[in-house]
C-alpha cells in the first residue's frame, strides 16, 4: 500500500494550485483527469474517507506527494505532512443515492435546479463543499449526503442521485391557532401559548439564526368564534357582513391578525414580546368584537382546536403562493407554511375543502407542515374528521390521514422528578359543564368528544360492561370479505379503473344485512380522498395471488361488481373505514400525488424512505427465530416502527444498538417487497433478493413504481413507513438540522452511520417495546425543502389505455424557425432541436412538473429514458432523447427523434370536477385599527387546460409575436416605476411635518429626463458615436478660432458638402489627404462617419482645427440667424461632429438614426426665441429630409425618446443601412417614449396659471392618457435578457412600458419572461437599477399595490388603510365647492385630494382601465410616494354608484374598506386607500429611519400618522391649507384683471 505525504495549499495564493487536489501525473501514469481517488490515514482504515475527484495534473508538485486544499483537509482532519493513502475508485461504488444542497438569498427556478442538477452528474462533492455554477450564477452549497442508507463525508453524483434543494431564504407563513386550548395548562404547568412561543418559537428562531437563514416571514393569530345563536334575525345589522354557518347550522366567524407581514430579521427575538402582548388581549378583542352600547348580541365562543379553521388557513397562503410568478423577487426561493396549533392533530374539516386543500398543496408543491404542541395521541395523526352531514344512528364516522402535511410534535426539556408517565389522553368534560357548553350552541371544551371515534352519544357510556367494543371494532374495520371465502391478510387495493364503484358509509352492525341492492344506488355517494380505492371486486384480486399485474386479472371487473353486489348479505357496500389506530392495515393505490414529495427523503438502511425525525425510543425483542444480529442506529431515523431490519445481514457494527424487528404479519405488508403478497416459502427469496440488493449497493433497491408494486402506506409523509400505535411524545436529545457538520467537528461521526445514540428509555415513557418518537422535523422548518425535479411513478400500459386521455402533436423547429426566419424584421439565432427540447422541458418543470425516473433503462435512450411500457415500437436507433413528466394526474412524454419533437400528453378521462368555495373573514393587519371584512375564493386549478402548444410554439419561434405570453400560461413578471430621486428622509427629520411638497424640491426635470434617456439607452442596449456632453457643452472655442461664426449658414451647399473630411474607410488616414471630390448633389455622405472606431470625433476634432484657413469646421456656439432656412439647418443638424449626435450601427435601425428628444435640445441652444424647434424637425419630415426610423412616412414628429433618421444620404456607402420599413416589427425591437409636459425644457414657454386645479374654473386633465399621441398606455418589445452572455441557454423575455414620461409621474417598467434565469433576469434589472441612481432611482412595485379586499391577484391577508379626510371644516359648516357647479364637484373633490397627496410629495401612477368605457363606475387614481415606500388610492363615485362590477359587488369592497356599514344609503365617506409597499427589501424599508425622532421612528410611520393628522385638520392643518389655496386664486383673478389678459397670464 503505497504512502503519499499530504501538503495543504490555498486556492488562488498560487495560479498553479487552484483545485482541491493537486498531484504529479509522474506518479499517476494511469490516473485520467475526472478520476476519482480515496484518500484516508493508513492506520484508521475505517476513520474519514475523503473523495476528490482529479481536475488537473501539476508537475511542481513533488514527486510522491499530493496536496489538499487546505479548508478541505481541516474538515476531515487530515493533518499537513502525515502519511496518507490514495487509490482510484470506481464512482459507481461510492456514488450517492441523495444529496442536498442550500442556497441563499438567491431566487432559482426550477429549471435551473434542473439544469444544476446535469452540471453536478459525474462531480465529486464532500459536506459543505461551495458550489459556484457561473453560466446560472448560482451559489450554493452541500449540506447532507447519503449513500446506502446512512450518512456519508462524500461521494460522487450519478445519473441516479436524487437532489434536493434546500432554500434558507423562503417565504414562510407561521400561522398560530390561538384555539381555546392555547388558554390550558400542559402537564408542566405551562399555558399551551407558552410552550409555543416561549418554547417552539424560540427554539425555531434560534435555528433560524444559527444556519443563518434569511425568511421572509408573515405572523398570523387566526381563530374561530362561534356564536350562539338559532337564526341570522338575533345579530344585529352590523354584524351580519361576514357570518358564516357551518353543517350543523352553528353561526361562526373567523379572525385574523397578522402581527408581522413580509419581514426579515436578523434577530426574531424581538418580535416573541409582540405576541405575547397580543396574546393577552386576543380572546376579549376577538369576543367582543362586534359588542357596542345598548345592543344585545349572541354570546360568543372561541372554538376548539379541532373545530378551528385550519384547511381555510392553509388555502389562504396558498392563494399568495400559487402567484409567485407574479411579484418575483430574486432573493429567495421556496414557500412554507406552518400551522402550530395547541391541538393534538385532529381536525373536523369538510370534505370539499379537504380535497381542495389536498390537490392545491401538491399541484403548487409548497411545504406545509403541522407542528402540535399539544401531546402526541394513541392514533395516527394528523387526521381529518369529516363533517358528518347524515345524523342518523347508523352512519359511522370517516377520516382521512392527509400524507400531503408534514407534521411534528413539540415537547419541551422538562422533567418532572416524581414520574416519567405522559398522559396521551385530554379526558372530556362531563356532567354540567358539558351541558351548558352544548347549549350555548358551541361544544367549546366539550367539543372534544367529537374526537372519540365512535361517535356515540353519551348514554351509551352505561353500557360499557355489555358491549363487546372489540367485535364492533372488527366488524367495522374488516376488510371487505369476497364470497367470504379469502382469509388473507390484507386486501390488495386494485387500481381504480373507470367503472364507477359503490361509494357508501359502512353501516353500523348488522345493518348492511337488510339492504337490497336497489337500495345501494340511492345511499349518498361520499367521496372520501380520492387515492383510496372504493369497491369491492377489489377481493377477486387476492384470489390469484400469481398474477403479476394485478389490473389484468380485473377484465371482468363490471361483471364481477354485478355479481357481489346482488349477494347483498354476504358482501358490505362501501370500504373499510379508516382505523386511526391502525392504520398500516390500509393501503392505498399509488399515485403520483402520493409520490410528489418523495424524493426528498433519504433511504434507510432497509432501501426504504425514512423521515428524519422520527426516533424509534426503545431497542426491542426480536420475534423471528433467527439469531439477534446487532445493527447499527441511523442517526434519529429508524422508520416508524416495522419495515426495518427482518433481514438478516450484518452491517458490521459498532453500536450495540439493535432495529425494531417485527413479526413475519407486517412483513407481508412491506411496501419495498417487489411483489403484491409474499405467501409461505416466498419470503425466503424476499430476504435473499434484498441482501444482494443491499450487500453488492445495486440501485435496485430503489422501489419500483411501475404496475407491479400498486401500493403505499396510507400514513405518514413518504408512504413507506407503517405505523405502530407504541408512539410517544418526548424531547429527541441532537436534532439533525444541528448535525455535526455543521461546526466540522465530528465528521467521523457521519463516517459510518453510528451517530446519535437513541434517547434514554426512561423518556421513551415507561420502558415499552419498539415505540417510536416523532419529534419536530426542524430541517424542513429552517431550510425547506424545494418541491423536488424528480419522482418515480408512471402509470402502467393498461392503466393508460383505460384512464386517461391522450393527445400529441410534433414540433419541427428547424422548419418553424426556417419560415419565421424569413418574416422577421429582425434576425435572431433561433434555437436548435436540442435546445428547443431542453427549453419544453425546462418550462413544464418550471409550472410544477416533475420528471419520472423509471427504474430499467432502455439501451438506447439517452438522458431520462422511459420504461418501455409507453414507447412506440420503433427501430431502437432512432430516439434520440425522451422525457416522461407528470404533475398530479397529467402525464407528458417528450421525445426528440432527429429534428422533430412529439410531445404525447396523457390526461385523465375523468378529471375531478372543479370546487369552488367562497370564504368570508375578517383580519386585522398592522397599522389596521379594525378587524376588516374580506373574501377569497378557493378553487382547484384545471391543470389540464394549459395552452401547452401555444407555449411550445412560443420557444420554437423564439418568443414571436404570433404567440404572445398570455396571463393563463403564468409568466413571470419584475414591475417597476422609475421615480425622481428626493431625498425625503433628512428633509421631513428638519422640519417634522411630512407635508412639504413641493417646496423642498429642485425643479431638475431636465437632469431626470437625461437620466431617463440615459436608462432607455441602456435597456435598449444602444451606443452613441459621441459622448453625450458633445451636444450641449460647446467646445467650439477647441474647433475654430473664427472670428465671423455665423458666415457660414449663407454658405452654398455643395461647398459645405466638401468641406467636411470623410472618413469612411478605416484603413485610409483621410485626414491628411487632400480635399475629397465635392459632390453635386448634397447627400449626407460626409456627414456619416462610420461606427467601426469610437475615436473618430477626436480625430476629426483635429482635423478640422488642423486646416483653419477654410470654412470648414461647424462651430458649435452659433446661433442661426432669425431668417435661416431649413436647409440650412438641416445640413448643420447633419454635422458628424456639432450636429444631432447619431447612434451607433445597430441591426434594425437604419444609419444616421438620432432620438426626437436630442433633435430639440439641439435645435433649443442654437435658435433665437420665436421659432419652435417642435414645428421645424415636422417642417423637415413633411420635406422629407427626415422620417420615422421604421420608414413610416405617416408618423409626426413625437417630442421624446423616439427615433428619426436622416433621409437624405449615400445609399452607396459601405456602412448605410436602410429602414425596416416595418412600423410594427420596428416597434417590437425598439422602445418608443414620448415626452409630455417638459415642452418647456425645449421652447420657453408662458408660465401656467399657479391657481390649484379644484379652484380653477376649467380643471386641467388629471393624466396623459387622453393626450398621448398612440392613445395607448402601455407598449411591449421585445428584450435580450442575457447581455452579458453569462448564460448557457438562450435567453429572452419582453419589456412592457408607459407610452409617456411625464415628469412628476410614475413611469412604469416591467420585465416578462419565460425562458430566463432568474439570476440572469436579477443581473439585467441591477444593471438597469446603477444605470438610472443620478436623479431617478427604479423601486420594484407588487402587481396588485392596493390589495383590496375580494380581488382575485392578491394577498388575502394584505389590505388598504382607509383614512378618512375631514370635510367639514368651513365655518359654519359649508359645503366645499359651493361656488361650483354641481355636477363639478365630485371631479373637484378628487382634485383636493390629489392636491394633499402632491402635498405629501406622492406622484400620480397611470393605469390600464379596469372595465370597458360606458360603464357608469367610480374613477380611480393610484398614487406612489416618491420614496416608493407606500401607495395611495382614490376613488370618486359617479352619482349613481350601486352597479354590478364584473368581479363583486363594488359597493360590498368599498364598503367593507371604506364605511364599515351594510347601509348602502349612508353617504360613503370620503378618504384615502393606504397601502405599503412590500416588495422593498426590508433592510431598505427599516433602514428609513428619521435621527432626531426620540425612538428612531419609521419613516413610513411617521408619514401615515402626520397624514392622518393633516386629513383630520388637527392643528387646523387643512383648514389653512384651504384657505392659502383661495388666496392663491384671489391674487390670480386680481393679477388676470389688472393685465386685462382673460387667456393666460403672460410671462414675466
Amino acid at each position: 500500500m503505497k504512502l503519499y505525504k499530504l501538503n495543504t495549499h490555498t486556492r488562488g495564493c498560487n495560479k498553479s494550485y487552484d483545485a482541491d487536489l493537486v498531484m504529479n501525473l509522474k506518479d499517476h501514469p494511469n490516473a485520467n483527469v475526472g478520476d476519482v481517488v480515496e484518500i484516508y490515514a493508513p492506520d484508521e482504515e475505517n476513520g474519514t474517507h475523503l473523495l476528490l475527484q482529479i481536475t488537473e495534473f501539476n508537475g511542481s508538485c513533488g514527486r510522491d506527494v499530493i496536496s489538499i486544499e487546505s479548508g478541505i483537509a481541516n474538515a476531515f482532519k487530515m493533518r499537513q505532512y502525515s502519511n496518507v493513502v490514495m487509490r482510484i475508485v470506481n464512482p459507481a461504488d461510492v456514488a450517492l443515492d441523495s444529496i442536498e444542497i442550500t442556497f441563499k438569498d438567491q431566487y432559482m427556478g426550477r429549471s435551473e435546479m434542473w439544469r444544476l442538477k446535469t452540471y453536478l452528474t459525474d462531480t465529486c462533492v464532500y459536506v459543505n463543499k461551495k458550489i459556484d455554477y457561473n453560466d446560472m450564477q448560482i451559489r450554493c452549497q452541500v449540506y447532507e449526503m447519503w449513500s446506502q442508507g446512512e450518512r456519508v463525508a462524500s461521494g460522487v453524483i450519478t445519473e441516479d442521485t436524487k437532489i434536493v434543494f434546500r432554500s434558507s431564504t423562503s417565504m414562510v407563513y407561521l400561522f398560530l391557532q390561538m384555539s381555546s386550548e392555547m388558554w390550558d395548562f400542559d402537564i408542566h404547568g405551562d399555558l399551551y401559548f407558552e410552550k409555543a412561543v416561549n418554547g417552539f418559537l424560540t427554539e425555531l428562531f434560534q435555528k433560524w439564526r444559527k444556519l443563518s437563514c434569511n425568511h421572509e416571514v408573515t405572523i398570523v393569530l387566526f381563530s374561530r368564534t362561534f356564536y350562539a345563536a338559532k337564526c341570522l334575525d338575533e345579530f344585529p345589522e352590523h354584524m351580519r357582513d361576514c357570518l358564516q354557518q357551518d353543517y350543523k347550522g352553528r353561526f361562526y366567524e373567523d379572525f385574523y391578525r397578522v402581527a408581522i407581514q413580509n419581514e426579515r430579521c436578523d434577530d426574531w427575538c424581538t418580535v416573541l414580546g409582540q405576541l405575547r402582548k397580543l396574546f393577552t388581549s386576543y380572546q376579549a378583542t376577538v369576543l367582543r368584537y362586534h359588542e357596542r352600547e345598548h345592543m344585545k348580541i349572541p354570546p360568543a365562543t372561541n372554538s376548539s382546536a379541532t373545530q378551528g379553521n385550519f384547511l381555510e388557513v392553509l388555502n389562504i397562503s396558498l392563494n399568495t403562493f400559487e402567484k409567485h410568478y407574479l411579484d418575483r423577487t430574486f432573493d429567495r426561493t421556496g414557500q412554507l407554511s406552518v400551522v402550530i396549533t395547541p391541538g393534538v392533530g385532529v381536525f373536523s374539516v369538510d370534505r370539499e375543502l379537504t380535497n381542495i386543500t389536498k390537490q392545491r398543496i401538491i399541484d403548487n408543491g409548497v411545504g406545509s407542515d403541522l407542528v402540535c404542541v399539544g401531546e402526541q395521541p394513541l392514533h395516527a395523526v394528523p387526521l381529518l374528521k369529516f363533517h358528518n352531514k347524515d345524523t342518523t344512528l347508523t352512519s359511522a364516522d370517516d377520516y382521512s390521514l392527509p400524507h400531503w402535511i408534514n407534521l411534528s410534535f413539540y415537547s419541551t426539556n422538562k422533567k418532572i422528578a416524581y414520574s416519567s408517565f405522559i398522559p396521551r389522553i385530554k379526558l372530556p368534560l362531563f356532567g354540567s359543564q358539558l351541558t351548558l357548553y352544548d347549549d350555548a350552541g358551541e361544544g367549546g371544551e366539550g367539543e372534544e368528544n367529537e374526537s372519540h371515534f365512535l361517535s356515540c352519544n353519551q348514554s351509551e357510556y352505561k353500557h360499557n360492561s355489555l358491549f363487546d367494543y372489540d367485535a364492533y371494532d372488527e366488524q367495522i374495520f374488516q376488510p371487505l370479505p369476497a364470497q367470504s371465502t379469502c382469509s388473507l391478510q390484507r386486501v390488495v387495493r386494485a387500481k381504480k379503473t373507470s367503472v364507477p364503484s359503490l361509494e357508501t358509509y359502512a353501516y353500523r352492525n348488522n345493518d348492511w344485512e337488510n339492504l337490497t341492492p336497489t337500495q345501494i344506488p340511492a345511499m349518498r355517494r361520499k367521496m372520501s380522498d380520492p387515492d383510496i380505492h372504493h369497491g369491492t371486486s377489489a377481493m377477486l384480486a387476492a384470489l390469484q395471488p400469481d398474477t403479476t399485474n394485478l389490473s389484468e386479472s380485473l377484465a371482468s371487473e363490471k361483471n364481477s361488481r354485478r355479481t357481489i353486489v346482488s349477494i347483498a348479505p354476504i358482501v358490505r357496500p362501501g370500504r373499510a373505514l379508516i382505523n386511526p389506530f391502525d392504520p398500516s392495515q390500509v393501503t392505498i393505490k399509488l399515485t403520483s400525488n402520493r409520490r410528489r414529495w418523495t424524493h426528498i427523503f433519504p433511504k434507510g438502511p432497509t432501501g426504504v424512505l425514512i423521515q428524519q425525525h422520527h426516533y424509534q425510543a426503545v431497542p426491542a425483542k426480536t420475534t423471528q427465530a433467527g439469531q439477534q444480529r446487532p445493527l447499527q442506529q441511523i442517526q434519529n431515523n429508524s422508520q416508524a416502527g416495522s419495515n426495518n431490519n427482518n433481514e438478516q445481514e450484518d452491517y458490521g457494527c459498532e453500536n450495540e444498538e439493535q432495529y425494531d424487528r417485527v413479526s413475519t404479519r407486517s412483513l407481508l405488508s412491506k411496501s419495498a417487497s417487489s411483489q403484491s403478497f409474499v405467501i409461505g416459502d416466498e419470503k425466503i427469496d424476499f430476504f435473499k433478493r434484498r441482501q444482494n440488493s443491499l450487500m453488492n449497493a445495486l440501485p435496485a433497491n430503489v422501489p419500483n413504481l411501475t404496475a407491479t408494486q400498486a401500493k403505499s402506506y396510507l400514513w405518514g409523509a413518504t408512504g413507506e413507513q407503517e405505523w405502530t400505535p407504541a408512539i410517544t411524545t418526548v424531547k429527541h436529545l441532537r436534532p439533525i438540522v444541528e448535525g455535526e457538520h455543521h461546526h466540522l467537528g465530528g465528521l467521523e461521526a457521519l463516517r459510518a452511520v453510528a451517530v446519535d445514540p437513541p434517547p434514554d428509555p426512561e423518556a421513551g415513557g415507561g420502558g415499552g417495546r419498539g415505540k417510536i418518537i416523532i419529534g419536530v422535523d426542524w430541517k424542513s422548518l429552517t431550510i425547506p425543502a424545494c418541491l423536488p425535479i424528480t419522482t418515480d411513478y408512471f402509470p402502467d400500459k393498461r392503466s393508460l389505455n383505460n384512464d386517461y386521455v391522450i393527445s400529441d402533436y410534433t414540433l419541427l423547429p428547424d422548419d418553424v424557425n426556417h419560415d419565421y426566419a424569413q418574416s422577421r424584421a429582425v434576425y435572431r439565432k433561433p434555437l436548435s432541436t436540442e435546445e428547443v427540447c431542453k427549453e419544453i422541458v425546462s418550462q413544464r418543470l418550471a409550472q410544477g412538473f416533475q420528471l419520472i425516473v423509471v427504474d430499467e433503462k432502455p439501451p438506447t435512450a439517452g438522458g431520462c429514458s422511459s420504461g418501455s411500457a409507453v414507447q412506440p415500437v420503433k427501430p431502437p436507433c432512432e430516439i434520440n432523447k425522451e422525457y416522461l413528466l407528470s404533475i398530479g394526474r397529467i402525464f407528458h412524454k417528450i421525445s426528440l427523434t432527429g429534428s422533430v419533437i412529439t410531445v404525447t400528453g396523457y390526461r385523465p378521462r375523468h378529471p375531478y370536477p372543479p370546487i369552488n368555495v367562497d370564504y368570508r373573514y375578517r383580519f386585522h393587519a398592522p397599522q389596521h385599527e379594525t378587524y376588516e371584512i374580506s373574501g377569497v375564493n378557493f378553487t382547484t386549478e384545471k391543470l389540464e387546460n394549459f395552452n401547452w402548444n401555444h407555449m411550445d410554439l412560443y420557444i420554437c419561434t423564439r418568443g414571436d409575436v404570433d404567440y404572445p405570453l398570455m396571463e393563463s400560461l403564468k409568466y413571470w413578471r419584475y414591475r417597476m416605476y422609475l421615480l425622481p430621486r428626493e431625498n425625503i428622509v433628512s428633509k421631513i427629520a428638519s422640519c417634522q411635518r411630512c407635508d412639504i411638497f413641493p417646496d423642498v424640491t429642485a425643479d431638475n426635470t431636465r437632469e431626470q429626463v437625461e437620466d431617463f434617456v440615459r436608462l432607455i439607452e441602456a435597456v435598449s442596449k444602444l451606443k452613441r458615436q459621441f459622448a453625450r456632453r458633445a451636444r450641449d457643452s460647446p467646445i467650439a472655442h477647441s474647433l475654430t478660432k473664427r472670428r465671423h461664426s455665423t458666415s457660414i449658414i449663407s454658405r452654398p451647399q455643395p461647398n459645405q458638402q466638401h468641406d467636411t473630411p470623410r472618413i469612411t474607410e478605416k484603413h485610409h488616414n483621410q485626414l491628411n489627404s487632400p480635399q475629397q471630390s465635392i459632390n453635386v448633389r448634397p447627400k449626407l455622405e460626409n456627414g456619416r462617419i462610420p461606427r467601426i472606431f469610437p475615436a473618430t470625433d477626436a480625430a476629426a476634432t483635429a482635423g478640422l482645427s488642423a486646416r483653419d484657413d477654410q470654412d470648414d469646421g461647424f462651430p458649435v456656439d452659433i446661433k442661426f440667424s432669425p431668417n435661416a432656412t431649413l436647409v440650412e439647418i438641416f445640413e448643420a443638424m447633419k454635422h458628424p461632429v456639432t450636429g444631432v449626435g447619431y447612434f451607433s450601427q445597430t441591426q434594425s435601425l437604419p444609419s444616421c438614426t438620432f432620438v426626437s428628444y436630442d433633435a430639440l435640445m439641439w435645435l433649443k441652444t442654437r435658435l433665437n426665441n420665436g421659432r419652435h424647434p417642435l414645428e421645424l424637425l415636422e417642417a423637415m419630415r413633411k420635406e422629407r429630409m427626415i422620417c420615422h426610423a421604421s420608414g413610416d412616412w405617416k408618423k409626426p414628429v413625437v417630442p421624446g425618446f423616439v427615433f428619426y433618421y436622416v433621409v437624405q444620404q449615400d445609399k452607396n456607402a459601405k456602412d448605410y443601412a436602410p429602414p425596416l420599413s416595418d412600423y410594427s416589427a420596428f416597434v417590437n425591437e425598439w422602445l418608443e417614449i414620448e415626452f409630455q409636459g417638459c415642452s418647456f425644457l425645449w421652447y420657453d414657454e408662458p408660465l401656467t396659471t399657479p391657481v390649484p386645479n379644484f379652484l380653477r374654473d376649467s380643471p386641467a386633465p388629471q393624466s396623459w392618457t387622453e393626450t398621448c399621441s398612440n392613445k395607448r398606455v402601455y407598449r411591449q418589445s421585445h428584450l435580450e435578457i442575457d447581455v452579458n452572455q453569462k448564460s448557457d441557454r438562450m435567453e429572452w423575455g419582453h419589456v412592457k412600458h408607459h407610452t409617456v414620461l411625464q415628469p412628476g409621474f410614475a413611469f412604469e417598467i416591467v420585465v416578462e419572461w419565460v425562458t430566463s434565469s432568474g439570476p440572469i433576469v436579477a443581473d439585467l434589472i441591477g444593471g438597469w437599477m446603477r444605470k438610472a441612481n443620478q436623479f431617478n432611482f427604479l423601486v420594484s412595485v407588487p402587481a396588485d399595490p392596493m390589495a383590496e379586499p375580494f380581488t382575485k391577484k392578491s394577498d388575502p391577508l394584505r389590505g388598504p388603510i382607509f383614512i378618512p379626510l375631514c370635510t367639514t371644516f368651513l365655518p359654519n359648516g359649508a359645503a366645499l365647492f359651493d361656488e361650483f357647479p354641481e355636477e363639478s364637484r365630485s371631479d373637484r373633490m378628487l382634485f383636493l385630494q390629489e392636491a394633499i397627496l402632491a402635498k405629501f410629495g406622492f406622484l400620480p401612477c397611470v393605469l390600464e382601465k379596469k372595465y370597458s368605457v360606458g360603464k357608469d363606475l367610480p374613477k380611480e387614481y393610484q398614487y406612489v410616494h416618491c420614496t416608493g415606500n407606500m401607495f395611495a388610492l382614490i376613488r370618486c363615485a359617479t352619482n349613481n354608484y350601486q352597479v354590478e362590477s364584473p368581479i363583486l359587488q363594488e359597493a360590498n369592497v368599498t364598503r367593507c374598506v371604506y364605511g364599515h356599514t351594510n347601509n348602502t344609503n349612508v353617504p360613503k365617506k370620503v378618504g384615502f386607500l393606504w397601502a405599503w409597499n412590500h416588495m422593498i427589501p426590508n433592510k431598505k424599508w427599516k433602514a428609513q429611519t428619521i435621527n432626531n425622532s426620540a425612538d428612531g421612528e419609521l419613516f413610513q410611520l411617521k408619514m401615515l400618522k402626520d397624514f392622518r393628522e393633516f386629513c383630520s385638520n388637527s392643528d387646523q392643518r387643512l383648514s389653512t391649507f384651504w384657505s392659502q389655496s383661495q388666496e392663491l386664486k384671489r391674487k390670480a383673478q386680481k393679477f388676470e384683471f389688472n393685465n386685462n389678459n382673460t387667456d393666460e397670464v403672460k410671462p414675466k
